[in-house]
């Protein structure tokens, strides 16, 4: 199995958002724990709100936590 991290979107409700390039392609980026998911998700975080502090970033362009979760998927090799 694999991991992702979902946004909540009021078109599409949750869904990976998050993409990686491989060899010019893009493709939804897994993780390979859930712990490495979590990790990503919080430095996300941090970084934004490290804009936001810095005024590199409009608070109203910030994320609240509550907007993401970390849940288990069929891992892509897998499918």
């Amino acid at each position: 199995m694999a991991w992702e991290v979902q946004h909540h979107t009021l078109c599409q409700g949750w869904t990976n958002t998050w993409s990686e390039e491989v060899d010019g392609v893009s493709r939804p980026l897994v993780f390979s724990s859930e712990a490495e998911a979590q990790a990503e998700l919080q430095e996300f975080l941090r970084e934004i709100a490290e804009e936001i502090a810095y005024g590199e970033r409009d608070p109203d362009n910030g994320y609240d936590a509550e907007e993401f979760r970390v849940v288990e998927v069929a891992d892509p090799v897998d499918i």
